[in-house]
């Protein structure tokens, strides 16, 4: 990567110098992006592509709401030229008819984002537009047309064949340890001492995947204990002072945190290919390690738990107090939430079960306590589960899973949540 890092560098200095002098004719955002558009030179289209994202970064919240509706509007698809390109195509299977109907089919402001690509650097900045983008949906959804766009471009731009895993440990740049502080999203980093804790110690381990267009920035990143049992908590995991797991005791890899780096790629699924190249990276490294697991949060249960209503269920009280009150009780009503709490389209209420489940693994075990921290116990009262990835099974599973909604989990969580939802229907 450190090669490839210089080659970027050396491109953007030669593009630099072949760009001295030149400037646009219009500083105008919008006319800069309709000559964007018209140019047909490399050298001049990098300059205007130049101009455009610097013009753009000074843009306060209201100015980039207003550019992306000029983008809508002024760089949407032609449904006259769509509709004359179809009639043409269905009268004659030309290459010619049918380069026309995929050419007018494609709104202008695809090409624009293209053409904005081809500055070293762009990639970032577009990924923080479309940041920027997903911030004004709420308020202006009509802009979800955009959103369509750039997320299509991205799902081609980051597709697995163009990440690279790499290694995280505490003797990488203190710029990318500095962003796995930043960016954790699951168990937060409190200081440079609890990073070291995660970090150093030869029985845990750390990877990233990154972009070769974006080689500082981390895409997503997955923590990982070494362990020769199965951790009940993430605070066994996390503990100060613990002993290393001797290297021959080792036969379990916890993945106990994952977490998305860039906003800007919200719904570019990383995590799926993430832990599959994590898995194989470890097997191939330790051909010892026996077990593939997560420790993995619950973030919905408490919400959800709050809208059932259950008249002699756990009362709300603080974490501690309701899970040392009702233990079976709790890991029943957490087995009924992650198997038979659905969405409309039948698919878990959880996402991170409907992440793991639509992974291909299996959901393992259920532990009370095992978050105990402040967002542990507001999300899920201290609720974590294992969700096992055994990798001959993992295509298997998927395909029952996406085709018929089939959950795979050990007997007694399936027995636990048949019991209660036995027991909702009885009341009811």
């Amino acid at each position: 990567m450190n090669f490839f890092s210089g080659l970027l560098n050396s491109l953007f200095e030669r593009t630099s110098n072949l760009l001295e002098g030149y400037q646009a004719s219009d500083d105008k955002l919008t006319s800069l992006c309709e000559a964007l558009l018209s140019t047909k030179g490399e050298v001049s289209g990098i300059a205007i592509s130049e101009q455009i994202l610097n013009h753009y970064r000074r843009l306060d919240r209201e100015d980039k709401r207003a550019f992306f509706v000029y983008l809508l509007r002024e760089m949407d698809i032609d449904v006259t030229a769509i509709s004359s390109s179809i009639e043409r195509y269905q009268r004659s299977k030309e290459t010619t008819n049918y380069r026309a109907f995929i050419d007018a089919a494609q709104p202008r402001r695809r090409d624009f984002f293209r053409r904005l690509n081809e500055v070293p650097g762009a990639t970032f900045e577009l990924v923080s537009m479309r940041r920027d983008l997903l911030s004004l949906l709420a308020e202006n959804p009509e802009l979800g047309v955009l959103d369509i766009d750039l997320r299509e471009l991205f799902i081609s731009w980051f597709n697995r064949g163009f990440l690279v895993l790499r290694p995280i440990d505490w003797t990488s740049p203190a710029h990318i340890l500095e962003k796995i502080i930043s960016y954790e999203a699951v168990h937060e980093i409190s200081s440079w001492e609890d990073l070291r804790r995660r970090l150093a110690p030869p029985d845990r381990r750390c990877f990233a995947f990154f972009h070769p267009s974006m080689p500082e920035e981390p895409l997503i990143f997955v923590e990982v204990a070494l362990c020769a049992e199965l951790p009940s908590s993430v605070q066994d995991i996390l503990s100060d002072g613990r002993e290393p797991t001797p290297e021959k005791e080792i036969e379990y890899a916890v993945f106990y945190s994952i977490s998305n780096c860039q906003q800007g790629l919200a719904g570019i699924s990383f995590g799926h290919s993430l832990i599959k190249t994590v898995v194989a990276e470890l097997s191939q490294e330790r051909p010892k390690l026996k077990h593939f697991i997560t420790l993995s949060p619950v973030p919905n249960f408490a919400r959800w738990l709050a809208r059932q209503n259950i008249q002699d269920g756990p009362d709300m009280q603080p974490a501690e107090a309701f899970l040392t009150a009702h233990p079976e009780e709790v890991r029943a009503l957490a087995a009924y939430y992650v198997l038979q709490a659905k969405r409309e389209n039948d698919m878990p209420v959880d996402p991170v079960a409907r992440f793991h489940l639509g992974n291909g693994a299996s959901l393992y075990q259920i532990h009370e306590g095992a978050d105990l921290s402040p967002r542990g116990q507001k999300q899920s009262y201290g609720l974590m589960v294992n969700y096992l990835y055994e990798r001959e099974k993992l295509i298997e599973n998927h395909e029952k899973f996406v085709k018929d909604g089939d959950i795979k989990a050990q007997p007694k969580l399936h027995e636990l949540a048949r019991k209660y939802k036995d027991k909702l229907s009885e009341k009811s």
